[in-house]
This record gives structure tokens, sequence and C-alpha cells, in this order.
């Protein structure tokens, strides 16, 4: 790995997804270390652990004998400015050196080069975030795959299977949609759906790895899909006039996770219905890795 120069300070960005972490070391304007590893052991809700978790992080990319002048964590399910609050105390005992922890979509913004704005996610789950003027953060939404994370993979999938079985209730023939999900999850008919998404023991992944039926469904005609999908676009943009509604500037809105941009038909929804919702608001695909919003934060702490 290149060496730093003494007169530029090594400061360390850290993202920690739901599913794959990412560290970016940098020295002015020399990259020290570029790492993804599985976010496996990540416990924000325990901010001693957190913080061990993320101390042996760096400890095992950064070359031997490095000591970073500044460290931002954005991590995964760190829901509160108190737990954000809890997690940088706690790093203090491994770091001499300032440091910021926020949630994984305040990365957003910065990464987009921004001062502010909104960060909006919708991969396995959906959250968006934003600040007041005075620079109080607001989150709204991510409460989880059983009660939330609409326009999520999780969410689309469980909104999915509610839709199918509404269908059969009505007396429908399943569909494109029922019969994938069927066949998804290995049950014989529309009604052992249910069963079958209790048995989870990871709503989020084990609904969410399943979110291609939904799409695929659409594509091959079917109006529960459509409107499954439709629904998960109005859902993202109520987020955005959510945070609109508490004070939050939305002009920009800086728009991430696998799941909505990998979708045409999700974005294209989410789109459409923000021009209703929130008009003025400028969705913006982001197009570099949030980790760059992390660096970022990591610059302004020197």
């Amino acid at each position: 790995m290149p060496d730093a120069l003494p007169s530029s300070p090594l400061v360390v960005g850290i993202d920690v997804g739901g599913t794959k972490t990412h560290l970016r070391a940098v020295a002015g304007d020399t990259c020290v270390a570029d790492h993804v590893r599985p976010s496996g052991g990540w416990r924000p809700h325990d901010p001693v652990a957190a913080a061990g978790w993320l101390a042996a992080l760096v400890a095992g990319v950064l070359p031997a004998g490095a000591r970073p002048s500044a460290v931002a964590v954005g991590g995964h399910a760190c829901e509160t400015p108190r737990q954000a609050a809890q997690i940088r105390t706690a790093l203090h005992l491994h770091f001499d050196a300032p440091a910021r922890v926020t949630g994984d979509a305040e990365l957003l913004v910065p990464a987009a080069g921004l001062d502010r704005g909104v960060g909006l996610v919708a991969g396995t789950g959906s959250v968006a975030v934003g600040r007041r003027a005075d620079g109080t953060p607001v989150q709204v939404g991510g409460w989880g795959a059983v009660l939330g994370d609409e326009g999520g993979s999780a969410g689309l999938v469980r909104e999915a299977v509610r839709s199918a079985w509404a269908a059969h209730d009505r007396g429908e023939d399943p569909d494109a949609l029922a019969a994938g999900l069927v066949a998804a999850f290995g049950v014989h008919e529309v009604p052992a759906l249910g069963a079958a998404l209790e048995r989870a023991t990871d709503a989020s992944a084990e609904w969410g790895r399943h979110a291609p039926v939904v799409f695929a469904a659409a594509e091959a005609g079917s109006p529960l899909a459509r409107s499954v999908i439709a629904y998960g676009g109005r859902s993202l943009a109520a987020l955005v006039a959510r945070l609109a509604a508490r004070g939050v500037a939305v002009d920009d809105v800086v728009v991430a996770g696998r799941t909505v941009l990998a979708q045409p038909a999700l974005y294209d929804a989410f789109v459409s219905a923000l021009g209703t919702s929130v008009p003025g608001a400028r969705p913006r695909p982001l197009d570099v890795p949030p980790v760059e919003g992390a660096v970022a934060m990591a610059r302004s702490l020197v």
C-alpha cells in the first residue's frame, strides 16, 4: 500500500451497511486502503461491541503503525442521535482522534458533494434522512420488514403476498405474481405463503431476496405486481414528504440502494410520485460509493 506523507492527515471513512461494510482510508489525494467485507457481527445497539468491531476492522485494514487522524462512520441501524453518540464515545477508547457516527443514510448527501438535502435508501429496507436548518437530524422510515420498510425489497415482498392473498379471497385465479411467490417460497398454494413468511428467522434478508419475483411478474403483465411497485414508489416519496413537513430542506434527494436503482420500474414510480407529493424536489441517483460521504465527514473533522 502507498505510504502517506507526514503532512497529509490519514482519515478513515466507514460505511456499515446491512449486508456489507466498506472502509476507505485516504491521506491527501492518496488512497491508503479500500476494503469491503461482510457486515456480520455488527451490533449497533451495543455501543461497546460496535466500537470494538469498528476498531478491529480499522486495525486489520490499515498499514502497520498507521493511526487515523479522524474516523467517520455511517452505520446501519444507528437509528437515533443518542445511539450514535454512545458508539462515538466508545470509539474514543480505541482512537485518540476525532470521530463521528451517524446512520448510514446520512452518508449520501456528502457523498454527492452536497451540503444539505435528503438521503433516501431503498435496498433491503427503506429510510430517509435529512437535517433541519439548525442541524438537528431527522430520520423517517427504517422500521424493519414486519412493520415498515415500504419500497425496500422486503417491504415489496410483504405487500406482494398481501395482494396475492386479497386476490385469492376474491376468488381470482393465481396470476404471475401469485405463481412466482408460491414457487419462490417453495409452497404449494397461496394460503401457505403466510406460514412461509413467518418461518423466516431474518425477515428482511429472507423476504427481500424474493423481490425479483415482483418485478418479473410486473414485466409479465401482472396488474397486482404493478400495483405493488406503484405503492412502493408512493411510499418512498411519502418519506421525503414527511421530512419536508418536519422542516428539512428537500430540494435535492440523493437516492441509493440496489433495489430502487437497479429496478427502473420502482425508480420511475418513485420519481412520478415525488413530483406530485413534493413538487420541486430533485431526485439524484448516487453514482459513487456511499463511503465517499464518510470520507468527506472524516475530512471535516481534521
